[in-house]
């Protein structure tokens, strides 16, 4: 029975039995008095068990009411495909020569602008590192490539960056679209002030480009991209690095005019 209504009740023998009995009314509210304060602490009680059990709602479908599931569901992780996979465990190897190259800086150049953009993309790559290797994780699978796989996707890319000759470095196989090449990081190490100005952007443009395109092919796979944190994570890096690329190419454009206009001097 409903809480306020054996109140109601309780109140009612009390109102009912005052003008009949004169000498129980005393006796009948101290009554009524200790049954409202069982019934209030009954209430509260049965409120506290209902709010710690866990509520488990499923949104419906458009149009649909969403329903309460027991409190025993579990929750599952998405679907996801072996392009997913490799996808992250590809990423998180680009993403590592972008922060190797970044490391430079501080011993390379004096530009202040790069040392902003640098610091910008280390910090940021670095936090995407860890969140694929914990969704790697999380779903059993190891946070780097198998090296079989990276020579067949190696094949399919580095002919853009890498000459095809018989002495080309067992590294320079192992690269994912836009990565630089060993030779490209040496010239990198090697170069001062202006000269690495110029090489880090132009390369790290390549770079980014290279993240644009394995975003790309990851979103043209059937079935791929479904996951939601992956695919707001995929989405993320193209936005991002598209934004970066543009600030590096009029950074570009700026030193190229500050060099044209020193050797007129």
């Amino acid at each position: 029975m409903p809480a306020l209504a054996v109140i109601a009740i309780v109140a009612t023998l009390v109102l009912s039995c005052e003008p009949v009995v004169k000498v129980t009314a005393p006796f009948l509210r101290l009554v009524a008095l200790l049954g409202f304060a069982g019934v209030l602490s009954s209430a509260v009680a049965a409120q506290q068990n209902d709010s710690a059990k866990p509520v488990v709602v499923q949104p419906g479908a458009p149009g649909k009411p969403s329903k309460t599931l027991p409190p025993s569901t579990k929750a599952t992780l998405p679907p996801r495909s072996q392009a997913d996979v490799e996808f992250m465990q590809g990423m998180i190897m680009h993403h590592a020569q972008a922060i190797e190259m970044t490391a430079l800086i501080d011993s390379h150049t004096d530009n202040k602008d790069l040392h902003s953009l640098g610091a910008r993309i280390s910090r940021s790559q670095s936090d995407e590192i860890k969140f694929m290797q914990r969704w790697l994780a999380v779903r059993g699978e190891s946070v780097s490539m198998p090296s079989q796989k990276m020579s067949g996707m190696d094949h399919q890319h580095t002919d853009q960056h890498v000459n095809h000759d018989t002495n080309m470095s067992r590294e320079s196989m192992h690269l994912m679209p836009g990565m630089l090449t060993p030779e490209q990081m040496e010239a990198l190490r090697k170069a001062r002030g202006a000269d690495f100005d110029r090489l880090f952007l132009t390369g790290m443009i390549q770079h980014h480009n290279g993240a644009l395109t394995m975003v790309k092919d990851l979103f043209d796979t059937a079935g791929a991209g479904q996951d939601a944190e992956l695919f707001n994570f995929a989405t993320d890096v193209d936005t991002g690095q598209r934004a970066e690329t543009r600030i590096m190419q009029e950074m570009l454009e700026r030193n190229a005019l500050v060099q044209m206009k020193e050797e007129k001097r």
